[in-house]
């Protein structure tokens, strides 16, 4: 008999099957059961309050976001790199900063144009507007900062791709941009297929369409409430312990001070965009000046892993630092005009 030799299946370990934001609920809610077992009752109530009162907000977004998804409106992407390199400067910062879908969805037709010879100051302004804003974040922020917050924080988004994209074009015969791919397999003809054809904004009349709305639903109702319990498990934590005359002090007040820490501190310390909402909310209620928090959420949302991946996977040290450095600046201006304005 031939012996047959068996290869195990591939062991999953428990650290990578395990939801990071459900163990750090648990783990927030077991230090305060443990170390301030009075106060667990109160923090439970309050992240339910607050989760019921940002929940129709949070519905809302979800069907917005699967709408999009389910009529296939993410082909519209391709039609931000078509013109003149002015034009699809400015499109692409206005589809990224509005757009459902950020830098990372879109790595292989990123790729694709960039290897077909789309001007890198077009990518640039997508890649800096995309992380910052879509309809989900729009009515989560207008929900827990404003509504003047939520505009300021879209035309912020759009303004940095501006800056980026025509920064990029200004110093496109610079050492700094000359060559900025890394070496990687050219794309095949089929990496732009999923963003090809036109959108059916009257999805349920296929099926399959409409299958893609209920999965995208179910996944983001899934992913925004688990984050938005975190948000607002650790909100009310820093409210109970985060002492108010501490964050004035650091983060508060006037000038410029708050808006470089809150951008300095932000392109680390980002956790996600949907758990910073809240949590601005709750510092701004401490005492952060608003200026810093509307530069700690562009600096992270920007230099966030997902966003900064993308960008570092396709391109040179040298052009993902001056991401970074469009990012840090782009949040210190938008700080420093919602401060003034």
């Amino acid at each position: 008999m031939t012996e047959l030799t068996q290869i195990p299946p591939r062991q999953t370990s428990l650290w990578k099957k395990t939801d990071k934001a459900l163990l750090l609920i648990a783990l927030v809610l077991l230090a305060v059961a443990l170390l301030d077992p009075t106060n667990l009752w109160p923090t439970l109530r309050f992240t339910a309050l607050a989760l019921g009162a940002a929940a129709p907000f949070l519905l809302f977004a979800i069907l917005a976001t699967a709408y999009v998804q389910a009529s296939g409106a993410e082909t519209l992407l391709s039609r931000a790199f078509e013109g003149r390199e002015v034009q699809m400067i400015v499109v692409a910062a206005l589809v990224g900063g509005i757009s459902p879908f950020c830098s990372c969805q879109v790595i292989p037709f990123i790729a694709a144009s960039l290897a077909v010879g789309v001007p890198l100051s077009a990518v640039m302004a997508f890649w800096l507007a995309s992380p910052l804003m879509d309809p989900a974040m729009f009515f989560v922020t207008a929900g827990e900062l404003g509504m003047d917050f939520a505009l300021a924080k879209t035309v912020a988004a759009v303004g940095i791709g501006f800056l980026g994209g025509f920064g990029v074009k200004l110093l496109g015969g610079t050492a700094l941009f000359s060559d900025p791919l890394k070496a990687f397999t050219k794309p095949s003809c089929c990496a732009t297929a999923a963003l090809r054809g036109a959108p059916l904004w009257a999805f349920w009349r296929d099926n399959a369409r409409i299958g893609t709305f209920k999965s995208s639903f179910l996944k983001n109702l899934m992913f925004l409430g688990k984050w938005m319990l975190v948000a607002y498990a650790l909100e009310s934590v820093m409210l109970s312990y985060l002492p108010a005359d501490m964050i004035a002090s650091v983060m508060g007040g006037n000038g410029m001070r708050p808006i470089l820490i809150g951008a300095l501190i932000g392109a680390p310390a980002y956790l996600n965009g949907f758990a910073a909402v809240p949590l601005m909310s709750g510092l701004i209620s401490q005492g952060m000046a608003e200026g810093a928090a509307m530069s700690f959420m562009i600096a992270g949302g920007i230099s966030c892993i997902p966003a900064a991946v993308a960008v570092w996977a396709l391109v040179k040290p040298r052009v993902f630092a001056a991401y970074i450095g469009f990012a840090l600046l782009g949040a210190v201006l938008a700080g420093t005009l919602w401060s003034i304005f």
